[in-house]
Formats: C-alpha cells, sequence, structure tokens
C-alpha cells in the first residue's frame, strides 16, 4: 500500500510538472509573475522609469513553488532614473526566467516623458524596446517519442525582439499605471517542413493596470492599498490586491492576495537613506500547495541621493 501511495503521488508530481510545461511551450513566455510588484513597476511598464526622481537599482530573485522539480525562478536587475532636469526618464532591465527545460533571457531598454496634468499629478508616457533570448534543452524532458521533430534539437538562444508601450499618472500620495510590456506575438517554433505543427511557443498580449493610494494614518504610520490585474488571451484575469503599512520610515508589513491563486506576505526594512530590502512569501490556495512548501522572493533597492531635495523615499 505505501508503494502504490508513493507511485500515485510520484504520478502526480509528473502530470503536473507535464502541465506546467505544456503551458510554457503552447503559449511562450507569460510575463514575470512577482508578488512584490509595487516595488518593481519597472518591469512591466516602462512609464515608470525616473518616476522616482533619483537614480535607482534594483535587484530581486524569485523562487516559486519551493521543492517542485522545474519550478519557476526568476532574477531581475534594473536601474532607471530621470534624465537631468529634463522631462525624460531612462530605464535598463535584465530578466531571468527559467521554468522546467526552458531558459529565458530579456534585455529592456525604456525611455519616458513626463508632463504636468495639475499641480499635483504628472503624466508619464513610456515606450520599450526589448530583445529576448530563448533556451529549450529537450534533453531534460522525458522524451516518449525518440522520433519526435520538436525534440531532435534543443533551442539556443533563439533571438527576438519587442516593443513596449505604457502610461504612468501619479502625484507623492496615488497613482494608476497602464502598460502593454510586449507588442508582437512572436512565434519562437514555427512550422517544420516535416510536421504538421505551425507554432508551439507564441508570446500573447499582456495587458496590465496597476494603482495605489498612500494613506497617512498619522505621522509615523502610512497605509498603501495596490491593485494590479493582468489580462492575456486564453487565461484568466490576473488580481493581486496588497495592502503595506510603513511604519516610522523604516518598517514596512503587509499581505496580498492571488485571485485563485495565492495568499503573501510582505515585508520590508529600510537599511538606510538609500537601502531597502524586501521580501515575500507566497501560500498557494490551489492544490499546487500539496506538491510545493510556497514560494520565496527577495529584493534589494539601492538608491541615490545627491542632495537634500528628496526628504525622504517615496512609498512607490
Amino acid at each position: 500500500m505505501q508503494n502504490n501511495s508513493l507511485n500515485t503521488t510520484g504520478m502526480k508530481r509528473v502530470f503536473i510538472i507535464a502541465l506546467v510545461l505544456l503551458s510554457q511551450i503552447s503559449y511562450g513566455q507569460q510575463d514575470t509573475q512577482f508578488s512584490n510588484y509595487m516595488y518593481n513597476t519597472l518591469s512591466f511598464n516602462p512609464a515608470y522609469a525616473g518616476a522616482r526622481g533619483t537614480s535607482s537599482f534594483f535587484l530581486s530573485q524569485r523562487s516559486q513553488w519551493a521543492g517542485f522539480e522545474g519550478a519557476p525562478r526568476t532574477n531581475v536587475l534594473s536601474f532607471h532614473s530621470p534624465l537631468g532636469s529634463s522631462k525624460l526618464g531612462i530605464g535598463l532591465t535584465y530578466l531571468n526566467d527559467a521554468i522546467g527545460a526552458t531558459n529565458e533571457n530579456t534585455v529592456s531598454l525604456d525611455m519616458s516623458y513626463t508632463i504636468n496634468t495639475s499641480d499635483t499629478y504628472k503624466l508619464a508616457f513610456g515606450i520599450r524596446a526589448s530583445g529576448h533570448m530563448l533556451n529549450v534543452n529537450f534533453r531534460k524532458l522525458n522524451i516518449f517519442d525518440p522520433g519526435d521533430v520538436l525534440a531532435l534539437n534543443n533551442i539556443n538562444n533563439r533571438f527576438s525582439p519587442n516593443i513596449g508601450v505604457g502610461l504612468f499618472w501619479y502625484s507623492d500620495k496615488s497613482y494608476i499605471g497602464f502598460s502593454i510590456p510586449n507588442l508582437l506575438e512572436t512565434r519562437h517554433i514555427k512550422k517544420n517542413s516535416t510536421a504538421s505543427v505551425s507554432s508551439v511557443s507564441k508570446e500573447r498580449l499582456h495587458y496590465h493596470l496597476t494603482a495605489g493610494y498612500v494613506v497617512e494614518l498619522n505621522k509615523d504610520f502610512l497605509l498603501k492599498p495596490a491593485l494590479l490585474t493582468k489580462l492575456v488571451a486564453g487565461s484568466p484575469l490576473q488580481v493581486d490586491v496588497s495592502a503595506n503599512v510603513q511604519m516610522y520610515e523604516k518598517f514596512t508589513l503587509g499581505a496580498s492576495y492571488r485571485l485563485d491563486a495565492a495568499v503573501s506576505f510582505l515585508g520590508g526594512f529600510q537599511l538606510n537613506r538609500s537601502w531597502f530590502l524586501g521580501y515575500a512569501y507566497d501560500v498557494d490556495t490551489t492544490t499546487l500547495s500539496t506538491f510545493n512548501s510556497g514560494s520565496h522572493e527577495v529584493f534589494l533597492r539601492y538608491e541615490v541621493f545627491r542632495s537634500d531635495k528628496v526628504k525622504r523615499p517615496r512609498f512607490f
């Protein structure tokens, strides 16, 4: 009985891994998921470049579904800054995303232009140019048909360019943004003369809508509810709702709920004026929770303050 139970569990693991990989191959790269999205806006909206009013460096590592073989792992390194006293901002992002047999690397260059819409609000327009490198090592998969033309040759650094756009309307206390990070629906594997397959890996348009508002509870406590929605063809609408409390400009605690997917617990610490360290732990609310011990995400942000013009780091 024990062996049968172990075999059943093993079969479930194989089945779920197969579903994950099938989703990856069928729909191509889906935009990376972050629990600390409120600190990592540049990853999906080029209009955010320079919005913090200073040079900002961001480093993040996400390990999803800990203990699950072939689970997604994501690394991000980014920089953005306003260009002097002009209305322009620039951003540069490197993203590495690995899941199962696939490994993807993307480099994005962002440019924003900001106008004043009132005494307190600004509107930024953003554009993105990116290059995407796809690698697939079919040897990591169980090949049931040795003659399968899709598994005869690995994919090595297959390059595809893309462009994206975004809007970001904000003040010192609130913001709303909309973006489409990738406008081109690239087909990574096209029709083979010896097979009937026309495409097994295709980019899909992702529509991002984000919003947040900072409520000053008193001089030492700030509350920031935030929202992120992602819409992509062929997938259900993803909604993330979060709330963070900043205490004494040092500590941040919060929680987030991803509709029909996960609950996240968020924490952060302002080490000093320039350095901020954050962490998120996700607990799945689906049957996947049986096969993993949660997801971990940690980030480090460094900002350059050359004058006292910026009195304190903004809460978003």
